[in-house]
């Protein structure tokens, strides 16, 4: 702008109606912020003109099938087409991983042992040691080896497992009670026995002896002159199974007090394919004590399995 202009706007600079008139410098310089303004806009237009003109004429040269365009910078790449790799197995700290050989159906884990821990062979003879000893406090000093019978008669029972029989021995065995002077008669008595069963017979047994007392709740002797009850007791948990029952008679005239009543216990037990048969008869009518009688059945159980081991 011309200095003569300059010096106008100077001499023009008066107050009208209130009002400053604005002077020249910042005329120009509002001026020249306009100017700029605009450029940049007109230079942010071509840009955005170019990229697009740009971007569309890309992809119309790739429509052709000529040259492949590039992915975006955002845009994740293709897979690579070598050998794919696998993640490598999580690991529980607790838990370390093992391979699984190739031919295993057991998830992993070792295979079966195809030898497994040996079956115990059916006994074929009865050592002495396979009969129990009394408590100290009981003995009498008073045995020997029978082959009496194993059981009492009931009824007109039979037992088709004695044909599966391998050895059989038997004793008598008499005991006291522990305050019973050692020089005195004895208390009551034992016919014990055990049997060797073929392999898998010794259950017969037992099955066969419980149905014999219950054919037979009641018995009279030959001589007619005692009648006997028989019943099935519950045994407890000896060996694999086993079998307890009682009988009772009343006492002859004369031989105790009016109503009272002699009692026998029987107790049968399978070990494996071993039976042993505890018979308390009493000592001239004594009558059985239950606790004894599981005593010592425990005691004959422990000889017998100390020798099946």
């Amino acid at each position: 702008m011309s200095a003569e202009i300059s010096d106008l706007y100077r001499s023009l600079t008066v107050v009208a109606d209130g009002v400053e008139v604005t002077r020249p410098e910042l005329v120009r310089r509002r001026a020249d912020r306009r100017a700029r303004i605009r450029v940049a806009s007109t230079a942010v237009a071509v840009v955005v003109l170019l990229g697009g003109v740009a971007v569309g004429g890309r992809l119309a040269f790739s429509a052709d099938g000529s040259a492949p365009l590039p992915p975006p910078a955002d845009t994740p790449g293709p897979l690579p087409t070598g050998p794919a790799l696998r993640p490598s197995p999580s690991v529980s700290p607790t838990l370390s991983a093992s391979p699984t050989p190739p031919d295993s159906t057991s998830g992993g884990r070792p295979p079966a042992s195809t030898t497994g821990p040996a079956v115990p062979r059916t006994p074929t003879s009865i050592p002495d040691r396979a009969f129990f000893s009394l408590a100290a406090a009981n003995e009498r000093g008073l045995e020997s080896w029978t082959k009496s019978e194993v059981l009492p008669k009931l009824c007109a029972a039979n037992y088709p497992s004695d044909s599966a029989v391998v050895q059989r021995r038997g004793r008598f065995l008499a005991y006291k009670r522990p305050e019973s002077p050692a020089e005195s008669v004895p208390d009551g008595s034992y016919r014990h026995t055990i049997t060797i069963y073929r392999a898998g017979r010794a259950d017969d047994v037992l099955r066969e002896l419980r149905q014999a007392v219950r054919d037979c709740p009641v018995q009279k002797l030959s001589d007619g002159t005692r009648t006997w009850r028989q019943r099935l007791l519950a045994s407890g948990e000896y060996g694999d199974e086993s079998v307890l029952f009682e009988m009772r008679s009343p006492y002859p005239d004369g031989m105790s007090e009016p109503g009272a009543e002699e009692v026998r216990l029987v107790r049968a037990v399978r070990i494996g394919d071993v039976v042993t048969v505890l018979w308390e008869q009493g000592w001239e009518h004594t009558t059985a004590e239950r606790a004894r009688v599981d005593a010592d059945s425990r005691r004959a159980v422990a000889a017998i399995e100390s020798w099946l081991d």
